[in-house]
């Protein structure tokens, strides 16, 4: 249905082109516009779906190396920034220690995927004028990551994992949009899920980044939960357990 839809679109505006539009310049130009977004969605779809069948292929292999998870959020920080100045949206990081001091076992190209889909849907539903905050809390429990950040938002944990004597980092990515309803939160990581209301206009994604995102946490056995306020918007925390100190070191 995802790939139908656009498919089925461009097929309607192409017969359009070859018949009574053929000599209309201005309409000509308004169709292929939208046939280029269509085209767009359509990469973009495909891309995903790439992306989640070589990460779900992987995912009960543990990932090899260590990740410096101060320098990925700067990363994501950088590389989205003109973005967010482009929408009128600040981005504020929010008690980054120093790089090198908060490190965990990963993939690192799969660690900036999960932030950068958290900071990039987070953007997209931010009012110009205001921020997405993200914010590191190195060192925690299991339990102290997934607890919420304010206690009158409603919260779900959408993947919490099965070690529960681990030290882990929190990184929590905060947005000011117009929050979720408590009975929307179970399903966010559900393939093609979009909350009803937030499918059209410049919002519109694949359906497909928090699955991505919970799929790759899962392969670092890490943790993901949700938490929102209803008009003041919604919160995702995504927790890594961190590379665990040696026997015997000093």
């Amino acid at each position: 249905h995802e790939l139908r839809t656009p498919l089925a679109s461009l097929s309607g505006f192409i017969e359009t082109l070859r018949g009574h539009a053929r000599d209309d310049a201005g309409a000509r130009e308004k169709f292929l516009s939208i046939m280029q977004a269509q085209a767009g969605r359509m990469a973009r779809l495909i891309d995903d779906l790439l992306s989640l069948s070589r990460i779900e292929l992987n995912e009960h292999i543990a990932p090899h190396g260590e990740v410096d998870l101060v320098q990925v959020v700067m990363d994501v920080v950088d590389s989205l920034g003109p973005l967010a100045r482009d929408r009128g949206v600040r981005l504020e990081p929010v008690g980054l220690p120093a790089c090198g001091q908060v490190m965990a076992p990963g993939d690192r190209d799969q660690i900036i995927q999960v932030i950068q889909n958290l900071v990039d849907n987070a953007v997209k539903y931010t009012p110009s004028g205001a921020a997405v905050r993200i914010a590191m809390r190195p060192d925690v429990s299991a339990a102290e990551a997934a607890a919420p950040g304010d206690p009158r938002a409603a919260r779900f944990s959408l993947l919490t994992p099965d070690r529960a004597d681990d030290r882990y980092c929190a990184i929590r990515v905060a947005d000011a949009g117009v929050g979720l309803a408590r009975a929307h939160l179970p399903r966010l990581t559900e393939r093609f899920y979009r909350v009803e209301g937030q499918k059209s206009g410049e919002r519109l994604g694949t359906g497909l980044g928090l699955a991505i995102v919970k799929h790759i946490v899962n392969r670092h056995r890490g943790g993901l939960a949700v938490e929102s306020v209803q008009g003041e918007g919604a919160a995702f925390t995504a927790y890594f357990p961190l590379v665990r100190a040696e026997a015997g070191a000093v």
